[in-house]
């Protein structure tokens, strides 16, 4: 029988002490990081076309973007997805998740905007018709959020994207089912309000701004509620942001020039920079 202390005991606890490098050397191969999140392809699809410096930046960021709101996008769904099953707490922790991932997005302009006018216009010509409009990730994403337009379809029409993209326009917005969850927590919510067509632009409505409202007069009665209504102008606050700070940056760097791709470019984004999503927690607020 092994003694206390004797090196070949079977206790684990006198088990010879195994230096971390080495437990880790059994749990993965060396290149197991890098072949998980696929990074050796990640790192290959930055392309620059010229030699200015600056250009890797645009390309790299662009891409940051890119997959920021892919992630932007599971997350809204997600949220959707919660409240159209009732469960209320799961759609307000992965709202508190996605503020983060916004903040996150809304700091890529601060890196962009570091760019002068010069720096760009010397490689900005070869983006010829490429523009940020046409990305079907950001399409999708406004589209989750109630953003509908149908003519916004249209230029994706011939990319591998279109159907989700015509699927996201065809289904019910996060806001959608956050209006029919206070429907069924017994706010006043008109048939018409269920039955409308969810491809249009969204509407606000009366009732619906009522209902807001007696959740932010019941606060402590209707607490969970109330941190849905602030938890979606959290959401939309961020994304005025994102808008009103894209408005800016192309401002610095364009002036009034016209966008890439033929888009007007900052007189469009001083446009959209005024919409606001899930309206009736904006206008509510002057009668508060």
């Amino acid at each position: 029988m092994s003694e206390p202390g004797d090196k070949d005991s079977a206790c684990p606890l006198f088990a010879p002490a195994r230096s971390v490098a080495e437990s880790a050397h059994e749990l993965f191969t060396p290149t197991a990081y890098s072949d998980y999140a696929a990074m050796n392809t990640l790192l290959s699809l930055q392309h620059p076309v010229t030699e200015e410096p600056t250009e890797a930046g645009f390309i790299i960021l662009s891409q940051v973007k890119e997959l920021l709101f892919k992630l932007l996008y599971i997350e809204f769904a997600a949220a959707r997805g919660h409240l159209a099953a009732d469960r209320l707490e799961d759609a307000l922790w992965t709202l508190r998740r996605s503020l983060r991932v916004q903040h996150v997005l809304l700091s890529c302009w601060d890196a962009l905007a570091a760019m002068s006018p010069t720096e760009f216009a010397a490689f900005r010509e070869i983006l010829g018709t490429a523009s940020g409009f046409q990305s079907s990730s950001y399409r999708r994403l406004e589209f989750v959020l109630g953003n509908k337009n149908s003519a916004l379809v249209g230029p994706h029409r011939e990319t591998e994207e279109y159907s989700e993209v015509l699927a996201d326009l065809r289904s019910p917005s996060l806001y959608d089912e956050a209006v029919r969850y206070l429907a069924r927590r017994g706010c006043d919510i008109p048939p018409e309000v269920f039955e409308r067509d969810v491809t249009v632009p969204y509407e606000p409505h009366a009732k619906i701004a009522a209902a807001w409202n007696s959740v932010y007069e019941q606060r402590r009665e209707r607490h969970d509620l109330f941190l849905l209504a602030e938890a979606l102008t959290d959401t939309a606050d961020l994304f005025a942001r994102w808008r009103y700070t894209h408005l800016v940056t192309v401002q610095r760097m364009l002036g009034d020039k016209p966008g890439t791709g033929g888009t007007e470019g900052s007189s469009w984004l001083s446009q959209i920079a005024q919409h606001r999503f899930f309206p009736e927690l904006w206008s509510i607020r002057s009668t508060l």
